[in-house]
């Protein structure tokens, strides 16, 4: 793992981007820029036509899900989704050509070299998913604690990163209740160091039930980190694993201490500035978009076009949240607020169709604009379920502070929550975006917001 301005990345993802990108752009300066016959594209303009395609290729290998770290497709599903991409470039090099100043010879060049960036991009993106040496990129970790927290931390590692080597268990000397596996302990004979220097390990995480009277060996984890081997507690872990803040293995005390939760003005500032140019530029595209479900809605079901509902939003203030009317107007007739539901009876035709392609969130980027909401940040609730929430769900509160957002880490990341326990699990992708909140996680999440979109995940 790397971390880059507060948010960490597996060193496979970085190399895969970086790899598109360069390949992109590598391609297509070459062939436009030895291209005949004369006169040879400027070299301005074609920095600046490449950087389109190689922008515009990352974010739908993003919306793919070509960048995961972990997934759960066939080979097959794989070339699907690669000749899908292949699809989607031929379809990104027309809208770049006939929007090209270029002319002539020029254009042809242009052509050329989108072509040959397309057919390239597809190739290697089949080959480097299966062919990427797996010796390179393979972490050994050890788990110091054999009890229930390390037993969360190993099942962990084994679902969310392929890569890794699970070396194994080793007990620390006052742990005398194990629930981890019987193959997974280490020799018990030998100490820290040794089996470390054994096993050639790369990582230990510190998983004890216990830290107190001597059960945590200070002075060898101190050596290990000396000799350059990683050691983090289990917080730290989950945060750098899997993007979240474990509510069974993080206190007040690491919330208040630990790196984070940084605020300013000049962060605001940018936020804001982001947020009012980004929804400026979305509402401009999707109009047509919003005008034609407006237009379905009222035809449908009798009825307003929008609803409007109240919201928590930051420090608690209450706002009004706007949206496309999916359900029927008698929705809540005994006023009781209630969870959304998978097949929800609630829900209109057009609600449907519109919840999936997630378009009835589309006009709280007026929001966006007016400040209540921003384009990123934690899902505003109703006061109704916030009240029982904070109730019921320590540091639920947290989420408060920064604004609510469209999207976030939490709607890229879980599906959608309709109970208490998944709001639970929401919490703590949301804990680690506000921890670890910038523009740079922003732009992260809006990339990954084209993928839940195109591949139509978590709606209801």
């Amino acid at each position: 793992m790397i971390k880059i301005y507060g948010h960490y990345f597996n060193r496979r993802t970085l190399l895969q981007v970086c790899f598109d990108l360069a390949l992109v752009l590598v391609v297509m300066l070459f062939v436009m820029l030895v291209h005949e016959p004369e006169p040879h594209v400027d070299v301005s303009l074609a920095l600046i036509h490449a950087l389109v395609m190689a922008l515009g290729i990352l974010v739908g290998n993003t919306g793919l899900g070509f960048y995961q770290r972990v997934h759960n497709r066939t080979i097959g599903q794989t070339h699907a989704r690669a000749v899908l991409g292949f699809c989607g470039s031929v379809v990104l090099a027309a809208v770049v050509w006939s929007l090209s100043p270029l002319t002539g010879a020029q254009a042809h060049a242009l052509q050329s070299a989108q072509g040959a960036a397309v057919i390239l991009t597809l190739v290697t993106r089949i080959l480097v998913t299966y062919m990427t040496p797996r010796e390179y990129l393979r972490q050994r970790v050890l788990i110091l604690g054999t009890g229930k927290p390390a037993k969360v931390v190993g099942r962990s590692l084994k679902k969310s990163d392929p890569n890794v080597d699970l070396v194994g268990y080793f007990a620390s000397p006052n742990e005398t209740a194990s629930v981890v596996s019987a193959w997974g302990l280490l020799e018990p004979g030998k100490t820290l160091t040794e089996i470390v220097d054994e096993e050639k390990v790369d990582e230990i995480v510190v998983a004890l039930t216990e830290r107190r009277g001597g059960s945590m060996p200070l002075r060898e984890l101190l050596d290990c980190k000396l000799r350059g081997i990683r050691v983090m507690d289990i917080a730290t872990h989950f945060e750098k694993t899997l993007g979240q803040i474990r509510l069974d293995s993080v206190s007040a005390g690491w919330l208040i201490f630990g790196e984070g939760f940084g605020r300013g003005w000049g962060r605001a500032a940018v936020k804001r500035v982001f947020d009012i140019l980004c929804a400026s530029i979305l509402i401009v595209l999707t109009l047509p978009i919003m005008v034609v479900t407006g237009i379905l809605i009222l035809l449908e079901s009798k009825g307003p076009m929008l609803y409007f509902q109240e919201r928590v939003g930051l420090n608690g203030r209450l706002f009004n949240v706007v949206k496309f009317r999916s359900m029927r107007t008698d929705a809540e007739q005994d006023g009781k607020p209630r969870w959304a539901s998978a097949s929800d009876d609630r829900v209109t035709r057009v609600g449907r169709v519109i919840r999936k392609l997630r378009i009835d969130e589309l006009p709280q980027l007026f929001g966006v604009l007016g400040g209540s909401m921003s384009l990123v940040g934690p899902r505003p609730e109703r006061p109704f379920f916030v009240d029982q929430l904070t109730q019921k769900i320590p540091f639920f509160a947290v989420r408060q502070s920064v604004k609510p957002g469209v999207t976030g880490w939490a709607q890229v990341r879980y599906q959608y929550g309709a109970s208490v326990e998944d709001a639970a699990e929401k919490l703590q992708y949301d804990l680690y975006y506000v921890k670890n909140h910038n523009l740079f996680l922003d732009i992260i999440i809006l990339f990954e917001t084209v993928g839940v979109v195109l591949m139509r995940k978590g709606a209801q």
